[in-house]
């Protein structure tokens, strides 16, 4: 007989989770088992949201599923959260307290049916009312989480702090270890349909590859690299999938999109046949389907047979894992057809778009230009390093202006929510420790999970947090401006300008490292000993409020 904290504190450790990141009161007899029991670490933040975040980085970062933990009245927090890990296909385990059959209905304290709010943000959303079922539940939850297009999913226990925990029973606690990592599986296509692919890839005059964030789940990065030198093929990413080719490549063209790179969206425009790998197609990709225009031939290779053909009418689609497919078709290639005036024209459009920055990206202004800062940035962090980036302006300034120099740095980035990327650099470092973190945020986005500085400080989580601090969320700024007529009131600034924080001090305050940076001739200076501290820093940076990102390039 064991109970079931005992059994989930074991299971949990023999599935190599190193951490679970909650907000008390839940599971709480389980908490003191994965003291008694493992070696795994309970990190406390200030919130179930970015508890749900650092699970994501957690996840994003290590390839095995990040667990988040809530209890009842928390559980609608935690299930916001876990809207960033859905959209990116990210292996998030929710685990959180519940109702007691015994009061259901009667108003008890803090009683509210949350397992819908879960349904549509997870693969698999469950409640556990038997201590019986905890080993089969969380298998389950395991294998949901990192199968096919892995995902968030939830398990709701017994009890508004799970406390079903404490009971006991005879339990069978078999661990799946292949259901710790992604991918489980590798499925694979056959070689008829994978040859009429390559018949196709042939025969183009101008083709192009899209790599999404499939290729990076799929650790089919150096594939892809390898299989666009064999075909001469450019090559263009999502944001989720930045890292799947090195910046500095002679075959990479950027980022595609909406927070993008133009010279990205030209060369995609201009193919006579996009090949998407891993990528949905989504309207943030494909700038709302513009880039390509709706009826240009593709090709689209997925793990999920839903997104094959969602919005492109692919002539060949590929259900199957994107590194086993494109190791079989280099091994199927034949002599490709020379394609250097094409290759030619995809440099030119990439050495025009640097000529056209060039100034802004070696600028000495001051207030920084962001430009410069992710130029630096692309110098500066670490060869093995992971960079973590928010969603919005942090989004379009990193996508467009910040280059990944080796196949060893990863890239992750917010899937739409503002404030995600430093909670989510704190849980990366977590399933990374061995690996510099650089996180780079706005001042808007920081602000809303600031006090996870205290959480970095407490534990001992050692990131780099860069605030490109220009006192507003001026992303706001142009719809303003289309909103009031072209010109804007005081009263209409106020909507989007901040109060001037040095965020500095305020680092120190919570026992960070705060340096502030306001010439450009201190920031590579800045990052430097902060990528050298041994407590986390935050290096804020003043930048101007009137840079605002370019709009993506449309045909």
């Amino acid at each position: 007989m064991k109970t079931g904290a005992v059994v989930l504190a074991e299971m949990l450790e023999a599935y190599e989770v190193s951490h679970v990141f909650h907000v008390p009161a839940v599971l709480r007899r389980t908490m003191v088992e994965i003291e008694a029991l493992t070696g795994i670490k309970r990190i406390r933040p200030h919130g179930e949201k970015p508890a749900a975040y650092m699970a994501d980085g957690y996840a994003r970062a290590s390839g095995r599923p990040g667990v988040c933990m809530a209890q009842v009245i928390g559980a609608l927090n935690l299930a916001a959260g876990l809207r960033d890990a859905h959209l990116a296909h990210s292996p998030v385990i929710a685990m959180t307290g519940g109702r007691d059959p015994s009061t259901k209905f009667r108003k008890v304290y803090q009683e509210v049916d949350d397992v819908p709010a879960f349904e549509a943000v997870t693969k698999f959303n469950a409640t556990i009312d038997s201590v019986e079922r905890f080993p089969d539940m969380l298998r389950q939850a395991f294998r949901a989480a990192t199968t096919g297009s892995p995902g968030p999913v939830h398990l709701q226990f017994r009890g508004n702090e799970g406390q079903i925990d404490r009971e006991s029973a005879e339990m069978d606690q078999t661990v799946e270890p292949g259901f710790s990592r992604v991918p489980p599986f590798r499925p694979r296509a056959d070689d008829g349909t994978l040859l009429e692919a390559l018949a196709h890839i042939g025969g183009a005059e101008r083709p192009v590859i899209v790599a999404g964030g499939g290729v990076r789940a799929s650790g089919a990065g150096p594939a892809v690299v390898a299989f666009a030198e064999r075909w001469n093929i450019p090559v263009a990413t999502s944001l989720n999938g930045k890292d799947s080719i090195p910046g500095l490549h002679p075959l990479s063209i950027g980022v595609v999109g909406t927070y993008s790179r133009a010279s990205a969206n030209q060369v995609v425009s201009e193919a006579d046949l996009v090949i998407y790998i891993g990528s949905e197609t989504g309207g943030m990709t494909t700038h709302f389907w513009q880039v390509p225009a709706f009826g240009r031939q593709t090709i689209q290779i997925d793990i999920d047979p839903e997104a094959i053909g969602r919005n492109y009418t692919p002539l060949v689609g590929i259900n199957a894992d994107a590194r086993e497919t494109l190791t079989r078709m280099l091994e199927l290639s034949v002599d490709p057809p020379d394609r250097s005036a094409w290759v030619g024209r995809a440099r030119s459009a990439v050495a025009e778009w640097y000529d056209d920055f060039a100034g802004l990206m070696g600028s000495d202004d001051v207030p920084i230009r962001p430009e410069r800062m992710c130029a630096d940035l692309s110098d500066v962090v670490p060869d093995d390093g992971i960079v973590v980036v928010d969603t919005g302006h942090a989004g379009m300034w990193m996508g467009g202006f910040y280059d990944l120099r080796t196949p060893d740095q990863s890239y992750m980035r917010s899937a739409g929510h503002l404030g995600w990327a430093f909670p989510a650099s704190l849980g990366a470092k977590c399933g990374a420790p061995d690996r510099p973190v650089v996180c780079f945020t706005g001042d808007s986005g920081f602000w809303y999970h600031v006090g996870d500085v205290e959480t970095a400080v407490r534990f001992g989580i050692n990131t780099v947090t860069v605030v490109n601090n220009n006192r507003s969320g001026n992303q706001s700024m142009r719809g303003f401006d289309r909103a009031y007529g072209g010109k804007q009131t005081e009263q209409a600034r106020e909507l989007w300008v901040f109060t001037d924080v040095d965020f500095s001090k305020v680092a120190e305050d919570m026992g960070a490292i705060g340096i502030r940076v306001e010439k450009p001739s201190e920031f590579r200076p800045a990052m430097e000993r902060a990528l050298e501290a041994d407590r986390p820093v935050i290096v804020d940076v003043v930048t101007d409020i009137e840079a605002v990102a370019p709009a993506a390039y449309t045909p």
